[in-house]
């Protein structure tokens, strides 16, 4: 289930993570990872105060990512403010939100330190449905709007002269980076949620100038990263989370090296 889990989500992770990687918004999705803890926090404290069985922190999680995502898009759209800035105000946020809520949730909150640290031997049967169910959503929606979402993430003015409507076709693509977030969460947890996200993709365009021989790889290096880390975490006893994350570091540091030397 863990392997499957992972697989599921190095395709959402690739796709989307290529266009962050072009776009350069790897931080935004650092911004809405963290913000979901508010989420999180809120429906966690729902489910064991007022007993509501059928909610869940994941659920949480992905309402408030699409809120994140939908503010961060606004406000840089509408106001033309510094999008680093708009980051740091929903990143800390999120977080106070969160905090405040797991402080009034009764209990020993485990459930919420797997969903931050990353826990992806806890994958089960109804975390894989939502994984691909996700994952068609991002599939589908990249299918229709590619060429669209390749011209805003180029050149948003050039964009705008050929008649796109940028500012909705922006806020299309933070939202399939929210669904990438929630998706990462299981698997790496909020915090490395940047580096399944940004790293495969960041390693695939060494490879490759076009955008979907881009997402290729960045789909298979995610596999690899994933079946990789789960056999080093079982071998060494590591958190499987943290190891997937840190092998695909190491990998991209070692590309870095390869490609520094090769400059040379």
């Amino acid at each position: 289930m863990a392997l499957f889990g992972g697989l599921a989500a190095s395709v959402t992770s690739g796709i989307i993570g290529s266009y962050v990687v072009v776009k350069r918004i790897v931080f935004i999705s650092g911004s809405i990872a963290h913000s979901v803890l508010g989420g999180m926090g809120l429906f966690l404290w729902l489910k064991r105060t007022y007993d509501i069985a059928w909610i869940s922190p994941i659920q949480g999680a992905l309402l408030a990512a699409l809120i994140s995502a939908f503010l961060i898009g606004w406000i840089h759209l509408r106001y033309r403010q510094r999008e680093d800035t708009v980051i740091a105000a929903i990143w800390s946020t999120g977080m106070s939100i969160g905090v405040i809520f797991i402080a009034f949730t009764p209990g020993y909150n485990v459930e919420l330190m797997n969903f931050l640290f990353g826990n992806i031997l806890w994958v089960g049967k109804s975390d894989i449905e939502m994984l691909l169910w996700l994952d068609g959503i991002v599939l589908v929606a990249t299918s229709f709007f590619h060429q669209k979402f390749l011209a805003i993430c180029f050149d948003e003015d050039q964009a705008a002269l050929q008649g796109i409507h940028v500012s909705g076709y922006y806020q299309l693509l933070l939202a399939l980076v929210a669904i990438s977030v929630v998706i990462l969460i299981q698997v790496v947890g909020a915090i490395l949620v940047i580096a399944m996200l940004a790293i495969p993709a960041a390693v695939a365009a060494g490879f490759s100038s076009r955008l979907r021989v881009v997402m290729t790889l960045a789909v298979l290096l995610g596999c690899l990263f994933v079946i990789f880390g789960l056999f080093a975490s079982y071998q060494l006893n590591w958190p499987p989370g943290a190891t997937i994350a840190l092998i695909a570091a190491l990998f991209y540091l070692f590309r870095l090296i390869i490609k520094s030397n090769n400059g040379r």
